[in-house]
């Protein structure tokens, strides 16, 4: 797109965009009257339009049917779950059998990570980006002391060349080779949540394998955000919350990816439970685990109907988007609008007020800009009292998320207008 720092050029591209009518599927939080600018997506989703009614059908399925809900009715809760997994393969590109709704992310992070870290005397370590969500390093800690090592000693962190923000491709995958005798497991973000970083995913899976170490990704920033091809890039497992780009509640229940190729494998540990046993076998109550075949042979626990209604309402919505990579076009025309109102903030004062730390090229990014300024926080709390929300990351970091959903062209005008108006 040809952008200019114009009211009227954002009208006419809000005007011309076919996915604008998604906007009307959610709810917009007010501010003074007003619709609120919302570029807080990354951390939680705006509320559907039709949360409330998906929620409420279950609570009258509970309140009329009780304990009969799970077999009758027109959603018995028994199935509830197979609603969700087409629309799930089909966000991360796997097939129908390699996904499954449960849990929350680092519950499954961990229940994965007892599958796929395996490490034996000789290769025991895991790769990990630097900078990680905490709840991954926190995970990744617990994990290697619980098999006896020290993280010091286990663990292999990444981190950009000196004065660098993000990692080189070549630098993720030059370590895998450098460390391929003692490597157990590389497990990655697929976005880095502080600088918006997008991985390559498919390469580092491919090098992770050639060093003979499984693959798995955390997707909390990725899913819904960017296109995936989890099983054509042969990923080991992956699992992803659903509050952020899915927008299927707060805390909402989580979704996780587990490659055909390991469904029969007899050799992966796993900690199972009722809800993973064989469905056709299920009411038997006999010991001896057999799982379901597929993703759901890792399920444990009973599914969380209410927050399986909220994520099918979510879901719902994303099949009127004509599919992930409409909504990516329209994210990267976006993003690149609210880069190019940037840079022109910093032409007009002849300096560089605001750096962008996440990649410019398109690819390698999601729908978030996180940017560094002088007095950042002042500037943030500048932002809001003006009606628009992002969010602040320590030191020193205001992310800004257009998400195609539910954002337009104008929001992204009248945010840059802020914060231009917020460095004066």
């Amino acid at each position: 797109m040809n952008y200019q720092n114009t009211l009227q050029f954002a009208q006419q591209s809000d005007q011309q965009d076919e996915l604008a009518p998604l906007r009307d599927q959610f709810i917009i939080p007010q501010h003074h009257g007003k619709d609120l600018i919302y570029l807080c997506g990354n951390s939680l989703g705006l509320q559907p339009k039709q949360t409330q009614a998906v929620i409420a059908e279950q609570l009258s399925n509970w309140g009329n049917l009780a304990f009969e809900g799970w077999f009758d009715g027109d959603t018995p809760w028994m199935q509830y779950h197979k609603q969700l997994t087409k629309p799930l393969a089909g966000i991360v590109g796997a097939l129908d059998t390699e996904v499954v709704a449960m849990n929350t992310l680092t519950v499954n992070l961990h229940f994965l990570m007892v599958s796929f870290y395996k490490p034996t005397a000789k290769k025991f370590k895991i790769m990990m980006e630097g900078g990680a969500f905490p709840s991954d390093q926190y995970a990744i800690e617990s994990q290697v002391r619980f098999h006896g090592y020290k993280p010091e000693d286990a663990i292999i962190e990444v981190f950009p060349r000196e004065g660098e923000e993000t990692l080189r491709t070549e630098d993720i995958l030059q370590k895998i080779v450098d460390n391929a005798d003692e490597l157990a497991l590389v497990l990655f973000g697929g976005i880095n949540y502080y600088t918006g970083q997008f991985f390559d995913l498919e390469a580092i899976t491919k090098t992770g394998h050639a060093a003979g170490a499984y693959v798995g990704f955390d997707l909390a920033h990725a899913a819904g955000n960017v296109p995936l091809q989890l099983h054509n890039w042969d990923v080991d497992f992956a699992c992803w919350c659903s509050y952020k780009y899915i927008n299927s509640s707060p805390g909402g229940i989580s979704g996780a990816f587990v490659h055909q190729k390991h469904h029969q494998n007899q050799e992966l540990n796993r900690f199972s439970g009722w809800w993973g046993y064989r469905e056709d076998k299920r009411f038997e109550m006999k010991p001896g685990f057999k799982p379901q075949n597929g993703a759901e042979g890792w399920q444990v626990s009973c599914s969380p109907v209410l927050l399986m209604a909220a994520h099918k309402a979510a879901l719902n919505v994303f099949n009127y988007s004509g599919g992930i990579e409409a909504l990516r076009t329209k994210s990267k025309q976006l993003t690149g609008y609210l880069e190019f109102l940037i840079e022109e903030i910093n032409t007009s004062h002849q300096k560089q007020l605001f750096k962008i730390i996440t990649p410019k090229n398109p690819d390698h990014r999601g729908c978030q800009l996180s940017i560094i300024c002088e007095n950042g926080k002042v500037i943030f709390d500048k932002l809001v009292q003006n009606g628009v929300l992002g969010d602040w990351r320590e030191p020193d970091v205001i992310r800004l998320s257009p998400v195609p959903l539910y954002n337009s062209f104008i929001d992204v005008y009248y945010a840059a207008k802020f914060l231009s108006e917020a460095v004066q």
